[in-house]
């Protein structure tokens, strides 16, 4: 049987419709509906929860903004936190809109930056032992640029980003024998020093020999850029999509994932070929 809508019948209907339109008059059709549900669903519940109020100057955030984004949250079916965040936007830009409007300054202040429902993080899940361990060797068997720098990534937990921006003379000597890896300012809004072993260094010394070898003039970077910056980061990740289809493995990969093995330092870890794990002074170039 068709639901049958009630029309809605507000006192403030005519405020919020006229500040939808002067906002959306050059919007898409699906942004202007989606205005008009926004609207109706706040005077809806203004209607049904707060029946006193009449009048612009008679909102407050407590209790009739609170209310609403409590009301919002409990909605059956549920409202995915997306759908929430664009319904909670849309009505704190029609409230500012209102504000201008009828000269009413205090309305900017009923909603508050943190009102929008964040997106959950979602972060990949780790890597099987076995997926690990055949992403390793496939990666070592090809041996190049692209290649050795998910390798460093791997080992060292590094963003994808910090390492794009890895200096040319990125290792750094701690002691007799002890090696890190001087990463610059990334993600995480800070320089600092990884600490790393022996075959570490044999792959920053391999990438070191791609640099030579580039026809990319030197720029002072451990990785050459052919063009920019964004299209090395893009080539990273083809060459892990790659590994991944040559593998037959069926989920989506991303470097992050690798980040799982150097918090926890618990996959098994595959061997460097004897010619390529030999002791070597880190401090000569391979």
């Amino acid at each position: 049987m068709k639901r049958i809508r009630v029309p809605l019948v507000h006192p403030l209907a005519e405020v919020f419709f006229g500040a939808a339109r002067s906002v959306t008059i050059s919007m898409s059709d699906s942004t202007k509906g989606r205005y008009r549900t926004t609207t109706e669903y706040f005077l809806r519940y203004l209607g049904e929860h707060h029946p006193h109020v009449r009048t612009l100057d008679q909102l407050r955030r407590e209790p009739h903004i609170l209310g609403w984004l409590t009301w919002l949250a409990s909605q059956q079916p549920r409202l995915v936190k997306s759908t929430r965040s664009l319904h909670v936007i849309s009505m704190r830009r029609l409230i500012e809109e209102l504000a201008w409007l009828h000269n009413l300054p205090a309305l900017v202040r009923l909603f508050h930056p943190d009102d929008v429902p964040q997106p959950d993080d979602r972060l990949p899940r780790p890597l099987t032992p076995e997926q690990d361990r055949l992403i390793q060797q496939e990666l070592l068997r090809r041996n190049d640029t692209a290649s050795n720098a998910l390798l460093l990534i791997r080992h060292t937990g590094i963003h994808i980003g910090e390492c794009v921006d890895l200096a040319f003379d990125c290792l750094r000597s701690l002691a007799p024998g002890l090696w890190a890896l001087h990463v610059p300012l990334g993600k995480l809004n800070t320089e600092r020093l990884v600490p790393i072993d022996d075959s570490v260094c044999q792959l920053v010394h391999r990438l070191r020999f791609f640099r030579f070898i580039s026809a990319v003039p030197h720029d002072g970077l451990l990785l050459a850029r052919r063009h920019n910056r964004s299209a090395l980061l893009r080539e990273l990740r083809t060459q892990l999509t790659k590994v991944r289809t040559s593998l037959g493995i069926a989920r989506p990969l991303v470097p992050h994932m690798f980040r799982h093995y150097a918090a926890s330092r618990t996959m098994p870890r595959v061997d460097m070929p004897a010619a390529i794990h030999r002791p070597l002074d880190c401090g000569n170039a391979a």
